[in-house]
């Protein structure tokens, strides 16, 4: 029977590439933010420093994770694709717009490199990152970890074993 589910293509040692490369722009991006926050709090110049390299950091790991997180969705066949991975992809494409184009407002010299709109741009791709976030845990939970309980009732015993258990 041919593997007609949808999971990642690209794994090292049965996680994905796409999912490792994540938690970096996840955590530069919120850290822009908090970076963006307090330099518009003190204006002390250090802050806006910490944000331009958190945001590089985030849009590069960003970047990365976006390409191998394409190469996981075009890989599958069309009809394990689920519908809520393109809307989870657009999101961080958008995402990864939004991060370019906040890079080069923080580069601007003095207060107007944050304030405002480097501080409103850092806010709404932290919004759109948990939106994405979830409909990416919703997919993996959802789609992937469905299919992946469909395989394993594919090896389930009368006696309610799977044919795992059985071997030594």
């Amino acid at each position: 029977m041919a593997d007609t589910g949808f999971h990642p293509r690209i794994a090292i040692g049965g996680v994905p590439v796409h999912a490792m490369l994540v938690p970096f722009p996840i955590a530069c991006f919120t850290g822009a933010l908090l970076t963006d926050l307090a330099y518009a709090g003190s204006a002390e110049v250090q802050w806006t420093n910490f944000s331009q390299w958190l945001l590089l950091a985030g849009t590069v790991f960003a970047g990365l994770a976006a390409v191998f997180g394409l190469l996981d969705y075009v890989l599958n066949p069309r009809p394990a694709r689920p519908a809520i991975g393109l809307w989870h992809m657009v999101l961080n494409l958008v995402l990864f717009v939004l991060a370019v184009v906040n890079n080069f407002v923080h580069a601007r010299d003095g207060w107007t490199s944050v304030v405002p709109t480097g501080l409103t741009l850092s806010a709404v791709m932290v919004l759109i990152m948990i939106v994405s976030g979830f409909l990416g845990h919703r997919m993996a939970y959802a789609h992937i970890a469905r299919d992946a309980r469909h395989a394993d009732r594919r090896d389930e015993r009368p006696d309610g074993r799977t044919i795992r258990e059985d071997r030594p």
